[in-house]
């Protein structure tokens, strides 16, 4: 019962894993997924005039005026306009200036530039109250809309002693004037290896940029509070159970990346802590992913041991040391650009980890494939995040919801070996319980069990007494066997030598024909004699060897009966077949496994004594019933004579083999060798059947074969 509520809680858990993944990859589509908008800016120019940006946000994506190394205010715009001055420089937004071509050189990711966007909006649009959903922007600018300054992270230079940069995430809101929105905005960057406006500006209804965006705060700060909880849950087992490293692993793992969670995306922290250090925040991100591939490998060890090279644990080791000692010895603008060789470590650990993956689920370790299958969706949401953060990937920051499907797989893996190894320890506990109670149990009553064996021993050589008795009784038998041959051997001899000596002394030459006969005769006798005992001896030794096949036992019985019918009709008897109840069996007629020539055998011996001492008229009925005893259904087959009948207390005697039983009354010239009952009973026994007599010592006896019918009976 207990192992049923344990695999329905498994069960349980984890429909409940299956149900919060699929509510996060949906709220994580809803949310982080862009959309393809068929709308692109074109030379500093957006026109959104068919578009209702009001109850479906746009991504301002497209060509956006470039004023590289200026900072310009709308004003300072606006009058180079009115003095004729064009602009003729255009940048791709989201995206870096780092790289773009300028002057026949191609720019840094250092510096400072004004951007300026002009959208046209559609009539329902122009008296809606809308809001730009900011991003995070390298690494620190100022926002007009509309000439109007709504926005401002970090502090704005134009050197890198007069830049302060930070990171935040904002959403402003504004009314515009009439169908046209100008959106000018300043960017300086000296800290960071990328600069400028990276990632999709939203423009759209306050309230719908308001759900989206207390979306994706809800949806991180989930996964952010999951993995800290699963973090720190970890770590206290492994306080609890230090031998166990696994869960140190596993805590440290989530409790790191559930601290990295609040330093992407929304970036709570920021929004916690405003003045938290810029550079610091950076360092802790870097050096979560510096260690993360090490930790990961040193945690796989512990759950499949022998699977990780010592090769592998040393240079993981030295890589991430490594990695790690330069990330916190030098500034953002050098380490930033090591975030792809940072990447691609990361992504070897994790190939190298499921390639011992593919092996541990191949040799069907428990476990092995749900790790292989949910590091697969890791690995691709942690390439997708490095190449985000590196400006390659269109895709949202998807490493956390990766994590978190991760981190609840094994958080189940981990569950699952401790359910085992308490139930494990609850069974041995149980055990070592029930054999204290059995020792204390065989202490208290030692006594008795002494007792016990010794009379178990007495009885023990009771038995062999009452088997050396048997041994002794059955030599003595053998030898009034061997004195009755004798005996019966040497009469007939003794006749047969006379009449020879009689023929050839020609005594009585007219009698020779007679004297002939019954030398012939004696030695049929004879030899029949001998031939008994040869075929008992080996029934009794088990060197007759049978060949068994099932058999329709009322087809076997007619056979039987016709075969014989005519013999016992010549010796003046009559004979007949009863079939019984057989007849209510016509649809399953009962069938014995047999070896058909040994069973008639045995039931001749049994009818030729019916012969012998059934006086001429009188009755041999041979009789078929089908009985069940136990759930198995018998074949019984009688052989009953009218004769003299035998003594109730020799009934037992009869089958044996030193047994000879001369009847009162029965006439001088039957003479047998008393071998018949009993190979008949070594017969009936092969076939795992029994016989036995009954008699009144009166009016004639009856045998009883009883053989076992097979299951599967004839129809």
């Amino acid at each position: 019962m207990r192992r049923i509520l344990r695999l329905g809680s498994r069960s349980i858990l984890l429909y409940i894993a299956i149900v919060v993944v699929v509510g996060l990859v949906a709220s994580y589509a809803l949310v982080s997924a862009p959309d393809s908008s068929k709308f692109q800016g074109e030379k500093g120019v957006l026109d959104l005039t068919q578009a209702h940006v009001s109850e479906h946000p746009i991504k301002l994506n497209g060509e956006w005026a470039f004023y590289w190394q200026e900072l310009l205010s709308p004003a300072d715009i606006r009058s180079r306009t009115e003095r004729g001055e064009q602009v003729n420089r255009y940048i791709d937004i989201p995206g870096s200036w780092l790289g773009y071509p300028l002057d026949g050189q191609s720019l840094k990711g250092e510096g400072f530039a004004t951007f300026r966007l002009v959208i046209r909006l559609s009539e329902q649009d122009r008296n809606a109250r809308l809001a730009l959903r900011l991003p995070t922007i390298f690494h620190a600018y100022r926002l007009w809309v509309n000439g109007e300054r709504l926005a401002e992270v970090g502090v704005m230079g134009r050197d890198k002693s007069g830049v302060t940069p930070r990171l935040s995430t904002k959403l402003v809101f504004f009314q515009p004037a009439d169908n046209t929105v100008e959106l000018v905005m300043q960017v300086a960057n000296f800290h960071h290896k990328r600069g400028g406006i990276t990632k999709y500006i939203e423009l759209g209804g306050s309230d719908a940029l308001t759900v989206r965006k207390n979306l994706s705060v809800a949806s991180g700060m989930f996964i952010t509070a999951s993995l800290l909880v699963i973090g720190l849950y970890n770590l206290l087992l492994f306080v609890q159970r230090r031998k166990d490293k696994a869960t140190l692993y596993f805590g440290l793992f989530s409790l790191l990346f559930g601290i990295r969670s609040l330093l992407v995306g929304e970036l709570m922290l920021t929004q916690w802590f405003p003045y938290f250090p810029w550079e610091l925040q950076f360092k802790i991100e870097y050096l979560i992913l510096c260690v993360s591939g090490y930790i990961i490998t040193m945690y796989f060890d512990c759950i499949f041991p022998n699977y990780v090279s010592r090769w592998f644990r040393l240079g993981s080791r030295i890589a991430t040391g490594a990695l790690c000692l330069v990330v916190a010895a030098t500034p953002a603008l050098i380490y930033s650009k090591m975030l792809l060789v940072i990447g691609a470590i990361v992504v070897l650990h994790m190939v190298y980890l499921m390639a011992g993956l593919v092996q541990a689920a191949v040799r069907r370790k428990e476990g092995a494939l749900s790790f292989l299958v949910v590091s697969v969706i890791t690995l691709v949401t942690v390439i997708d995040d490095f190449l985000y953060f590196n400006g390659s990937s269109p895709v949202g920051n998807t490493s956390p919801l990766g994590l978190l499907i991760f981190t609840i797989a094994q958080m189940m893996l981990l569950s699952s070996r401790f359910t085992r190894a308490a139930s494990n320890e609850e069974r041995i506990a149980r055990e070592l319980q029930d054999a204290n109670n059995k020792l204390t149990e065989m202490n208290a009553n030692l006594e008795r069990t002494v007792h016990e064996r010794t009379q178990a021993l007495s009885e023990a050589h009771d038995d062999l007494r009452t088997s050396y008795d048997r041994l002794l009784h059955s030599e003595q038998g053998r030898k009034k066997l061997l004195a009755y041959i004798t005996h019966d051997l040497r009469m007939p001899l003794s006749s047969m030598l006379g009449y020879v000596e009689a023929v050839q002394d020609k005594v009585k030459p007219e009698r020779n024909e007679q004297y002939l006969k019954y030398i012939q005769d004696n030695t049929i006798r004879i030899n029949r004699m001998i031939e008994e005992l040869s075929f008992l001896s080996h029934l009794e030794t088990g060197q007759v060897s049978y060949r068994m096949e099932q058999v329709p036992v009322l087809c076997f019985l007619r056979g039987f009966f016709e075969q014989y019918e005519l013999v016992v009709r010549d010796a003046g008897l009559d004979f007949r077949l009863d079939t019984g109840n057989t007849e209510e069996y016509r649809t399953h007629l009962p069938v014995v496994e047999m070896d058909a020539q040994r069973l008639d055998q045995a039931l001749f011996n049994l009818v030729s004594n019916a012969m012998k001492f059934t006086a001429r008229g009188g009755l041999v009925r041979l009789a078929l019933t089908v009985d069940e005893v136990q759930g198995t259904r018998y074949a019984i087959i009688s052989v009953q004579d009218s004769g003299t009948g035998i003594p109730a207390d020799q009934l037992e005697q009869i089958f044996d083999r030193n047994y000879k039983y001369d009847r009162p009354g029965a006439e001088k010239d039957i003479e047998g060798s008393g071998l018949g009952l009993a190979i008949c009973r070594e017969i009936v026994q092969a076939h795992g059947g029994t016989v036995r007599g009954e008699s009144d010592g009166k009016t004639g006896s009856i045998f009883y074969v009883s053989l076992p019918c097979t299951v599967n009976e004839g129809r």
